[in-house]
């Protein structure tokens, strides 16, 4: 098991909207996400800032995200959540959640 935990902006004027998106989050993506391995999500806010941890279980990181990427159900709800966000302009080339690096962990 990896842990991973990623940040990005939430504009201020679509914090609700987004709130209100992952209260009632969409079957479909639940599932793709539990079929790719991943265990444990959590998104938290504060301040003007989403931070995301999950678990990742499986063998094979990059396939299963690949997989993710090209399910119609979850493209679809990136296309309703990405107008909620605000990528950091510190993050990397190709990201969109700023990868975080994990300096403590405590079982």
């Amino acid at each position: 098991m990896k842990r991973y935990g990623s940040v990005i902006g939430v504009r201020p004027e679509k914090l609700d909207e987004y709130k209100k998106l992952h209260a009632a989050v969409w079957p479909d993506v639940l599932k793709m996400i539990a079929d790719c391995n991943i265990k444990n999500y959590s998104i938290y806010y504060h301040n003007g800032l989403l931070f995301s941890y999950f678990e990742y279980t499986g063998d094979n990181y990059e396939a299963d995200m690949a997989k993710m990427a090209a399910d119609p159900a979850t493209q679809k709800w990136w296309d309703v959540c990405k107008p909620c966000q605000r990528p950091l302009e510190s993050r990397k080339e190709g990201e969109w959640w700023a990868d975080a690096e994990e300096v403590f962990h405590c079982d």
